[in-house]
């Protein structure tokens, strides 16, 4: 189930650096959606959307953190398990269907969010938590005016990537 929530104070430094990396993101021309993963108080993986520059779809920030927590993982000979039991995500725009949907098969602690995402969102369009019978908790509604605001910005202009349409005769 995913609610909207008023971030805990210690939490809103956390938000703040994902939106400096959505502002990245937006600056390599890509959606700009950017994401932190908290592990004991403490950054562990960061990043933003890679999707336009990597030419591959399945580089959400969201994938791009779970590389880095693995990597984290390997460094230290931890068990990326429990490692992930540990974790929030933090991140800018509510995570896609795939991305929620990974994020619960890692078990991590929780997910905020900022604005919805109402047209691939794990919550807002598909029940994503419900489907998977998760108790994780997905909250959102944190700084989704600045997170919204960073979308509309790149949607004004053109996602250089994006297939060029075709006209009807």
């Amino acid at each position: 189930m995913c609610v909207c929530v008023c971030l805990q104070p210690n939490m809103d430094h956390f938000m703040e650096q994902a939106l400096e990396q959505a502002r990245k993101a937006e600056q390599l021309k890509e959606v700009p959606v950017g994401c932190v993963f908290v592990y004991r108080g403490e950054i562990i993986a960061n990043g933003c959307n890679l999707v336009n520059e990597t030419k591959n779809a399945t580089r959400h920030v969201e994938f791009i953190c779970i590389d880095q927590v693995l990597e984290y993982c390997k460094s230290r000979s931890l068990k990326h398990e429990d490692v992930f039991r540990e974790v929030t995500v933090v991140v800018t725009v509510e995570p896609y269907i795939m991305c929620a949907a990974a994020l619960i098969e890692l078990n991590v602690r929780e997910v905020i969010y900022g604005c919805e995402n109402d047209r691939f969102g794990g919550c807002t369009v598909l029940d994503v938590p419900g489907l998977l019978k998760t108790s994780i908790p997905i909250r959102g509604g944190v700084r989704a005016d600045e997170a919204m605001e960073l979308l509309k910005e790149f949607y004004k202009g053109e996602n250089p990537s994006a297939p060029v349409p075709k006209v009807k005769r």
